[in-house]
């Protein structure tokens, strides 16, 4: 590829692109002169650069660099990136079993995925990671991280975080392995008549899950919908969701930069399932998809929404091939989510009608009883003890194999006990 072919090439991409009629009465000259500025800056780092770098590394690196400055969800994705894309599409890959994200500049863990080796090791939402292995992650892109972390199964991989109430960094050691996930799991809570629903991604088959848990449990009086640490998944499916317990009105609907490219997606009283009190769980590992479905069920008065402020996700991205064989593509933010009331979710997320922490329900006198994140920190050199807690409370939650949540468990579960606790108001305000 040559200067001149590189030129043609931008000038054919910007010109079979959308622009506003602002952009098309803009002079010719200045695009012009905006294109040859970009040929000779490419031109001068392929002379002069120190080292000898060959012309189509240079455009890739311009192309990353462009796409980074655009936000922190944008990318370029190179024929390697592409396709360890596809091959994450396919549900079945080797990593952590973590979704991160940019808040303020710092790569963010947004939640654990049930029953990974980053789950099972006490990663959680909120940490900020500093090192994979010993590579710093300041100025890394999100798919750059992506790819480090994953890498053949059995593999050891260290993290370093920080995280909230602790004075010092912590490594957090661990195992790949191939990440498998079941996005749906149903409970029934131990002398009540309520059933408890586990959702830990949206993949493909969410709504098809849960439309057949609700069909099966037809004497049940209420649901609690959990969507802590979900990070989101397919937009459909949180549409489909909203609508087994929504009969009309606006779901969701997604803006572009130009007016008539909102798109709204609205309910159907066909789709509606279930008019039962419900209560929807969320916390700030809750994101994207998860924040469309409590924050319109919360607008939409269906549901009372409890934990904790979500991660603010709230922005749609396309996969546009840049190439006709697909082998190089980009990802780019090309809409934002609104919900029913017209909020935002980008940057401010969902705010729970009842902000409950989480913890374990603290059953003694006194001050004993008033729950604090930092009653559940201890100090560092405790930290593997702390794991350990943390495993044996969440377990309590991802073990597919225990069908009933007993008393017990829901003393483990501040949140979930809360959760609980106005259900059962709901229920008797519902008879």
């Amino acid at each position: 590829m040559n200067r001149l072919l590189l030129t043609s090439t931008i000038a054919l991409f910007l010109s079979q692109s959308a622009f506003s009629k602002e952009e098309i009465a803009q002079p010719e000259q200045t695009r012009f002169e905006s294109l040859s500025k970009l040929t000779k800056v490419i031109g001068t780092v392929e002379k002069y650069y120190v080292d000898d770098i060959k012309l189509q590394e240079i455009v890739d690196k311009a192309l990353k660099g462009l796409m980074q400055e655009l936000d922190a969800h944008s990318s370029y994705l190179d024929k390697k990136a592409s396709k360890e894309m596809n091959i994450q599409t396919k549900g079945e890959f080797g990593g952590l079993g973590i979704t991160v994200g940019m808040r303020d500049g710092a790569l963010t863990v947004i939640s654990p995925i049930d029953d990974t080796p980053a789950f099972k090791a006490g990663v959680k939402s909120g940490d900020i990671i500093l090192k994979i292995n010993e590579l710093s992650t300041i100025g890394i892109t999100l798919d750059e991280a992506v790819n480090l972390m994953r890498g053949e199964p059995k593999t050891d991989i260290t993290i370093t975080v920080v995280r909230k109430g602790e004075l010092k960094p912590l490594e957090i050691k661990m195992k790949r392995d191939i990440i498998k996930i079941q996005s749906v799991f149903a409970k029934k809570i131990e002398n009540e008549d309520v059933i408890y629903l586990r959702v830990s991604s949206f993949d493909n088959k969410v709504t098809e899950d849960l439309e057949k848990i609700i069909n099966e449990n037809k004497n049940a009086k209420g649901f609690i919908l959990d969507l802590r640490n979900n990070p989101g998944g397919l937009l459909n499916q949180a549409i489909g969701v909203v609508d087994l317990f929504v009969d009309k009105g606006v779901i969701v609907s997604q803006k572009g930069r130009a007016e008539e490219d909102e798109e709204k997606f609205e309910a159907s009283s066909f789709n509606t399932k279930s008019k039962l009190p419900l209560v929807v769980l969320v916390n700030e590992g809750s994101a994207s998809a998860s924040e469309i479905v409590s924050g319109s069920l919360q607008d939409h008065k269906r549901a009372i929404v409890i934990g904790e402020k979500t991660f603010g996700k709230g922005s749609v991205q396309a996969v546009l091939p840049i190439e006709n064989d697909r082998s190089e593509n980009i990802k780019l933010t090309i809409a934002k989510y609104y919900l029913p009331s017209g909020r935002t979710i980008q940057a401010t997320g969902v705010t729970p009608d009842v902000i409950v922490h989480s913890g374990k329900v603290t059953q003694n006198e006194d001050d004993k009883f008033k729950i604090k994140e930092a009653d559940l920190k201890k100090h560092l050199e405790g930290e593997l003890e702390k794991v350990d807690e943390v495993k044996k409370e969440e377990k309590i939650l991802s073990d597919e194999t225990k069908k009933v949540i007993t008393g017990e468990d829901l003393l483990e579960d501040n949140q979930l006990n809360t959760s609980l606790a106005i259900l059962k108001s709901l229920i008797i305000m519902n008879k």
